[in-house]
């Protein structure tokens, strides 16, 4: 895959302090899920309901597509594209993603209609849009020189570009629904750095205490916010960061090999991905009083849970997982 869909997991690609209880619950239910011709499914994000993401065909093509509420799977191309890939929805089913081929990707909005949109920020060589939260978009695109910004699309269509003081690269990750904007950037001495950008353009930077690299990946609309941090010797921890600006650092198990919080909906709850000892991954979900559970879909050898809805509040959560023979598929976790 291209930069893009690399960069689509960069602040996702690897995932913590001392082992918490596990919360008692009833046992959750699992749905698995593939569009047709599936060989590789990856269910990227949820929304009161609706899913987005991307999968692999037999040819080794990317596509979209979208999941209905009631479980109808609608894949997708980008017209024009040898590759499409859907990253995130909005509550009314609209998929925003990227598509392209040949190195050069552009962003797109897909309505529920089918209507697709592409688009560009000026001077992009290749973009890549990865949120979509009351129809405002958020991503990054490269410029002539592959130095990669943030931008974000309003309803309207106007994109407006940005980058923190001293970046010299730019990766906006997601955008809630009152268009307040978390991503991470880098500066020339090599680390790496988190960032809030507000609606009015005022930018906030932070770290994680001791962090080399610091990366925001999910925020709820209070400007809560999860993702995942590396301390001076590589190990990584997920994090929590409040709108008071308050960050406190977990790990999903005593012997974790990483840990990386990937989605927290408004009631503060986050699902993420852990490394057991072994390195194996799995999914978690921790509560707002830090009680994590830790789960993987039945016949899974490999969990990554990629978003919790944040629109429903009910705990919903989405992601993918390999079976005995490596294949993956999308899978919905109801608790």
């Amino acid at each position: 895959m291209r930069r893009q869909s690399q960069s689509i997991h960069l602040a996702f690609a690897v995932a913590m302090m001392c082992g918490l209880a596990t919360q008692a619950a009833a046992d959750p239910t699992y749905t698995t899920f593939d569009p047709p011709g599936s060989v590789y499914t990856t269910a990227r994000n949820i929304n009161h309901g609706w899913i987005a993401g991307y999968y692999q065909t037999t040819q080794g093509n990317y596509g979209g597509f979208v999941r209905a509420p009631d479980g109808t799977i609608t894949p997708f191309t980008v017209p024009g594209a040898d590759n499409t890939f859907g990253a995130a929805v909005d509550k009314d089913g609209t998929v925003t993603g990227f598509a392209g081929g040949g190195g050069i990707d552009h962003g797109f909005v897909r309505a529920l209609d089918g209507t697709v949109t592409t688009f560009d920020p000026p001077g992009s060589a290749s973009t890549a849009a990865l949120s979509i939260n009351n129809g405002i978009v958020t991503g990054f695109f490269d410029d002539a020189n592959y130095v990669a910004h943030g931008f974000i699309r309003n309803r309207n269509g106007k994109l407006t570009t940005f980058d923190p003081a001293g970046s010299t690269y730019t990766n906006p990750t997601y955008v809630n629904q009152h268009g307040q904007v978390a991503g991470l950037y880098q500066t020339s001495d090599g680390l790496t750095h988190a960032f809030l950008r507000a609606p009015d353009g005022t930018m906030t930077t932070f770290d994680a205490p001791g962090s080399i690299w610091t990366a925001p990946v999910c925020i709820n609309k209070h400007g809560e916010i999860t993702g995942l941090w590396y301390d001076a010797d590589s190990n990584i921890h997920g994090f929590l960061r409040t709108p008071d600006g308050v960050l406190t650092s977990f790990d999903a198990a005593a012997r974790s090999n990483g840990t990386q919080g990937q989605s927290i909906n408004n009631r503060g709850r986050i699902a993420g991905l852990y490394f057991d000892k072994n390195n194996i991954q799995h999914g978690y979900t921790r509560s707002p009083k830090g009680h994590i559970r830790r789960f993987d879909p039945p016949g899974s050898i490999y969990t990554t849970a990629e978003s919790i809805d944040s629109g429903e509040d009910n705990g919903v959560i989405v992601g993918e997982y390999a079976d005995a023979n490596f294949m993956f598929h999308g899978f919905l976790r109801t608790p």
